[in-house]
């Protein structure tokens, strides 16, 4: 499949988005997200960006005070990942300018819909930023 889920965290392991793209029950969503968290906010700078949890590997970065975390099969491409966190926060810039939490906070159907055009059941299907934006900004122009 791919990616299982996608997190958007602060720095005190608040999670500010999570999206999902396989069944789990709210406990186990809460146990996981908690358990990733500690074990990926407790990482220093100069370790590598993936860590390997359960039957997962999660591949994270972090942009100003938000944590982008995202939980992927074991047999993907970990480079290709971290080139997706990228995308998604250039698109996140292009729309907000230079995203932050409030951002995400705000207009969390924004950033859910931003997702939904990228990740398509667990696989990314839309990689240019201005196709991504294009129906967000249609929808801000009828509001």
């Amino acid at each position: 499949m791919g990616i299982r889920f996608i997190l958007m965290v602060n720095k005190q392991g608040q999670t500010r988005l999570a999206q999902y793209y396989e069944w789990l029950t709210l406990e186990e969503r809460r146990a996981l997200e908690g358990e990733i968290v500690r074990k990926c906010l407790a990482r220093t700078e100069q370790q590598c960006s993936f860590v390997e949890h359960r039957n997962y590997k999660i591949v994270y970065r972090r942009y100003a005070s938000l944590f982008f975390l995202v939980g992927v099969d074991n047999d993907e491409n970990e480079l290709a990942i971290l080139e997706f966190i990228h995308l998604l926060v250039e698109t996140m810039d292009r729309h907000f300018g230079n995203v932050c939490e409030l951002d995400i906070m705000f207009h969390l159907e924004k950033a859910h819909f931003m997702l939904e055009e990228m990740v398509m059941n667990g696989c990314i299907v839309e990689t240019s930023k201005s196709n991504i934006l294009s129906p967000i900004q249609l929808m801000d122009k009828l509001s």
